[in-house]
């Protein structure tokens, strides 16, 4: 049987779960289902249109469901709203913000850990097993996929992809797509493969010496995505997590992140830019000598 404290606000429309808690001075309103054993400990805020797993827990300071930061959406728009997994915990004042469109609702996988002050933006989707560590933000519209790790800060920017597997280091970010097993630092750079993560998945340790060995040859220096991709195939019957790498880097449309070997676009433009700084200032001496 549920259990709703006498201070809680719940919905009409709210549909419980059997053995689903609902702690004091939460408020649950619209078309909202808490699966079996959902846990609301305290001060929780849920807006449908919203689904939550079963035993899931959403503690002190959680907001779900409210309209995404987006100045495209108003009020009264129709939404998918969010949907979050099984098994999931949500650590305080973490935020998860309603689709603005009515055909896919911002997702939340299963046994997903959000810490403290966690975000993910509207539209996004977040895969299962996925840690997002204290003050990490995932932008609308993203795709996170499984087994992620954003480690103490990191930030996804919107529409951008993240792999299977991929960690970011603390105060990483990324607004180019990040391959699956990769290891990103920084901005929009990649270090080299997730060494702990694949040998805890259970990935065979011949595969993992591959995608290490590839990483190494394609990444650590400048290659263009071609070249990248052939490489790839010609690995890829003998090393499965290579055709998935090579998968995700044909599907993206924002670009790949590179690795210390490849200078960001932006790191490119800023040299050329300053080269050219000093030919001008090479010319202005040498006028100057004329004169």
């Amino acid at each position: 049987m549920a259990q709703v404290h006498p201070t809680a606000i719940v919905g009409p429309d709210v549909e419980l779960g059997e053995n689903a808690t609902i702690g004091p001075w939460c408020v649950v309103d619209g078309r909202v289902w808490l699966g079996e054993g959902v846990s609301l400990l305290a001060h929780v805020h849920v807006r449908g249109p919203a689904v939550i797993g079963p035993r899931t827990v959403l503690y002190p300071g959680v907001c779900i469901g409210f309209p995404g930061q987006d100045f495209k959406f108003k009020i009264g728009d129709p939404t998918a709203g969010v949907v979050i997994g099984a098994d999931s915990i949500l650590r305080e004042h973490v935020t998860v913000h309603a689709a603005t469109k009515s055909e896919m609702p911002t997702t939340v996988g299963d046994h997903v850990m959000m810490m403290v002050n966690a975000h993910v933006g509207h539209d996004a989707r977040v895969g299962d097993r996925v840690i997002m560590v204290n003050n990490s933000c995932i932008a609308g519209h993203a795709q996170v996929a499984d087994q992620v790790t954003l480690s103490a800060g990191s930030m996804v920017h919107q529409f951008v992809r993240v792999g299977r597997m991929v960690f970011f280091q603390g105060k990483g970010g990324a607004s180019l797509d990040v391959p699956p097993f990769c290891v990103a630092v920084r901005d929009n750079t990649l270090a080299g493969v997730n060494l702990v993560g694949m040998r805890r998945s259970g990935m065979p340790r011949e595969h993992i010496t591959i995608v290490r060995s590839v990483f190494n040859q394609v990444f650590k220096r400048v290659c263009p995505t071609e070249e990248i991709l052939a490489v790839l195939d010609a690995r890829a019957p003998e090393c499965p997590p290579l055709e998935e790498m090579a998968t995700f880097i044909r599907a993206s449309t924002r670009g790949i992140a590179p690795g210390f070997g490849r200078p960001p676009r932006g790191w490119i433009t800023w040299l050329d830019d300053a080269a050219r700084a000093r030919l001008a200032h090479a010319q202005d001496d040498k006028d100057d000598d004329v004169l």
